[in-house]
């Protein structure tokens, strides 16, 4: 072996030191020269990115006590672990080694976890590589220097880093500047774009449903289930085969179960790859929400269709005719004025006693809903009731019922969820409150003002054309919020400056290919902070996704079924549906089909009628989870059988929750009764399982005594409205017998009571004022037994 003669600066890897020695080059060091010139050649920053997003992969350390440790045969004796330690520590002070790493992709943290998880390896593993036990050995002889150890520390940060070797790989995947270019099939050919823009009543969607049922084939694309079934429906009537399909349901138009020519979906269920002579895609002012406007982003680019029939507002028109410049792909606009009159009143409604039939009072808040309807039905007067978490067969009867001429329900009292999707004959709209809260786009909760777009859209519900109330009029529930209604509608509406982005299931899959150790919701956070997305558009918050995504993290599923639960439509606020859908999950990856049996257990069927409004939204949460059964049953059929089965008990459970919405009233009052006597439940509170022995059976004393106070009601009218309504409940309960209000309300039976005369005497010592056993007077004296109270839910 020859020797060579080189300065130090030459195997120091960019320091100044000018010392003189002899080097004898091993092999070794020969590698890894080859490996810091090529990756030299490349070099990259991550100065641009969020690396905290880089979470580092555990690498075990070597402590099999039954391994031959090469490196001590070769160099005769043992590390010291304390002084590897100092030479280690060494290395990291120098700052021609952090420039070095900042060179090789290695931000300062990055290159303090990567030494963070060096240094642990190096101290905690009893065997090291023969290479590594060399080098250290000769740093602490004093024949090597600390530099020498980046090599191999570089070496550790691209294993336990693994996106270092494919930065470049990543980037290319996730730029989303052209998404244009996802959809070739669309780009293969030219397709007709005809907006059809105007305020709500105009009747803009109805001119493209018209050329939707002319032609051979078409789709339309709605928001709603509520509106993609509504549009199967009369398209069925006209005689025209319809299907449907939501992403719970598939109603097939043809008996023989064959596709039809025509389709009505929600958006998110478009199908980009079947050819469709027209698509209908409304409310295309959507593509700006945060959370959903990837889907009409993806129906706008990617839809199969001669002709592309778009509905929306105005304010959208600017931003379509730019997307469209990229696919060379020119829109035709068609603007329509409303059909009827829209009235801004100058007077607030001020009380509820001031109501009219056809009113429809909108609310962002479910309390608000329930005290309001409270208050209208405790002076006399019926009122439907609508908000988001009931079902659509629930809302659509309510609707119903506010509708029918011949029905006394002339009041609707109900959240913006009347602001598409619903055909409601209303007369006058009353903004209880403008605050509403929204999520932003990074999925943060906000409290402001309706935007002009949405006070709009909503108000734009009153009056109707061909119906008993032609002509429109708007007005606010308190003086102080009708100047700023006034304010709002007159501010012109924001234009539609960009469309959401969602990254895809190949996006992701080919993300996983590169990082394979890295669990979903990181891959989705990486993706995010290395995406290029031109001006027009933005990505997509997608935090119920990563909280999906966390939630079923430990559990064995492959990339793909992981990432389908992952766009499930779950509703994080609610714990039994997340509980619900944690134990699909790991049923699933058990390879063990979910079947009607096994949903029945979970659930608690048959359920009750519920007796407050607690009971009311667990029924709801159980409609939620058998949306998500439905949901998974058409992505994974063999493991979720029992589509049709869970159907129809879901349509019973609708039946149910219709029935209990008529019966409101009642569990408005019961569920005050326990507000009052400290049970409270927040607004988006649902039990985290099945109450037991509640639903059906009998009912606790304590329970039974606490559903008969009355508290007054808290929101939405003037004070005298409260007052007396408060006078006539008191009134009510000082004139009948506390026993005949009970059975009245439903609360109990006449045999129910007898057992509730006997335990109260036994609680009471047979003392209780007021009370007296009609069957047994002796129950009164023997001795109290220590009672536990058992939670509700």
């Amino acid at each position: 072996m020859s020797f060579i003669r080189v300065s130090r600066s030459a195997i120091r890897l960019g320091t100044s030191y000018s010392r003189q020695t002899w080097f004898r080059p091993t092999p070794v060091w020969i590698a890894s020269q080859a490996w810091t010139q090529g990756v030299s050649r490349a070099k990259s920053s991550t100065s641009n990115y969020d690396t905290t997003l880089f979470i580092p992969v555990p690498i075990k350390t070597a402590n099999n006590a039954d391994e031959i440790n090469v490196g001590f045969e070769l160099t005769g004796e043992p590390l010291e672990k304390s002084e590897v330690l100092k030479a280690l520590n060494r290395f990291y002070k120098r700052k021609e080694i952090q420039t070095l790493g900042a060179e090789h992709g290695l931000d300062n943290h990055l290159f303090h976890q990567g030494f963070l998880s060096f240094r642990k390896w190096i101290v905690e593993s009893d065997v090291l590589p023969p290479e590594v036990h060399i080098m250290l050995s000769d740093i602490l002889r004093g024949s090597g220097h600390v530099d020498d150890i980046f090599p191999y520390f570089m070496q550790h940060c691209k294993q336990i880093f693994p996106m270092l070797d494919c930065m470049d790989d990543l980037r290319k995947i996730s730029d989303s500047r052209d998404p244009a270019s996802w959809y070739p099939e669309a780009r293969a050919i030219h397709r007709k774009i005809v907006f059809h823009a105007g305020p709500t009543n105009s009747g803009k969607t109805y001119h493209a449903l018209e050329r939707f049922s002319q032609a051979k084939s078409g789709i339309y694309c709605g928001p709603l289930k509520l509106l993609a079934n509504e549009v199967h429906q009369k398209t069925n009537e006209r005689g025209v085969p319809c299907d449907l399909v939501t992403g719970e349901e598939r109603l097939y138009a043809r008996e023989d179960g064959q596709p039809s020519g025509h389709v009505s979906c929600t958006v998110e269920m478009s199908n980009i790859h079947q050819p469709y002579e027209v698509a209908v895609v409304d409310e295309i002012q959507m593509i700006r929400d945060p959370q959903r406007g990837w889907a009409w982003t993806r129906a706008l680019l990617g839809l199969c269709a001669e002709e592309i029939h778009l509905c929306g507002e105005p304010a959208a028109i600017d931003l379509v005719t730019e997307l469209m410049l990229s696919t060379g792909e020119e829109v035709e606009v068609r603007r329509y004025k409303r059909l009827t009159g829209l009235t801004y009143l100058k007077e607030p409604l001020g009380s509820l006693d001031n109501l009219r039939p056809g009113d429809a009072i909108v609310c962002f808040s479910k309390a608000d809903i329930f005290q309001l309807s409270r208050q209208i039905e405790a002076m006399g007067k019926e009122c439907a009731v609508i908000y988001g978490s009931l079902p659509p067969g629930t809302k659509l009867a309510q609707a119903r019922k506010f509708n029918d001429p011949k029905d006394p329900c002339k009041i609707l009292v109900a959240t913006d969820a009347i602001g598409m999707g619903l055909n409601l004959s209303i007369k006058r709209v009353i903004f209880n409150s403008l605050i509403k809260p929204t999520l932003n786009e990074k999925g943060e909760k906000e409290m402001d003002n309706l935007s002009t777009s949405q006070a709009l859209q909503i108000a734009g519900r009153a009056g109707r054309f061909g119906t008993q109330f032609q002509d429109g009029e708007v007005t606010t529930m308190h003086k102080e919020d009708l100047q700023t209604l006034h304010d709002i509608i007159q501010q012109p509406v924001e234009p539609t400056e960009a469309a959401g982005l969602h990254p895809t299931a190949e996006q992701v899959e080919m993300f996983a290919y590169q990082l394979p150790d890295a669990s979903m919701s990181n891959l989705i956070d990486i993706f995010i902070n290395l995406a290029q997305v031109d001006s027009r558009y933005f990505v997509c918050n997608i935090d119920d996704f990563k909280f999906l995504a966390d939630m079923i993290q430990h559990i064995p599923l492959n990339l793909r079924a992981r990432y389908v639960f992952c766009c499930a439509p779950i509703n994080k606020k609610q714990p039994f549906l997340c509980t619900s859908f944690l134990k699909f999950a790991r049923q699933f990856s058990r390879g063990e089909p979910i079947t009607f049996d096994w949903v029945c257990r979970l659930i608690g069927w048959p359920v009750a009628m519920p007796r407050t409004i607690r009971e009311l939204m667990y029924l709801e949460s159980i409609h939620d989870v058998l949306d998500v059964y439905l949901w998974l049953s058409y992505r994974f059929m063999d493991m979720f059988p029992d589509g049709g089965l869970i159907r129809m008990i879901q349509r019973e459970l609708d039946l149910l929750i219709q029935e209990s919405v008529i019966r409101i009233t009642r569990l408005i009052r019961q569920s005050e009764s326990q507000t009052s006597s400290g049970t409270s439940v927040s607004e988006d509170e649902i039990p985290r399982r099945r109450p037991k022995g509640h639903m059906s059976g009998l009912p606790k004393l304590d329970e039974m005594m606490d559903e008969v106070k009355v508290s007054p009601a808290k929101h939405g009218a003037t004070s005298k409205t409260r007052q007396g309504d408060s006078e006539s409940e008191r009134e009510a309960l000082s004139n009948h017998p506390l026993s005949n209000r009970l059975v009245q309300d439903g609360v109990l039976t006449q045999k129910m009571l007898d057992r509730l005369r006997k335990e109260w005497e036994r609680q009471s010592g047979g003392k209780g004022k007021g009370y007296s056993s009609d069957n047994d007077g002796s129950g009164g004296n023997k001795p109290r037994k220590k009672r536990g109270r058992k939670n509700r839910h």
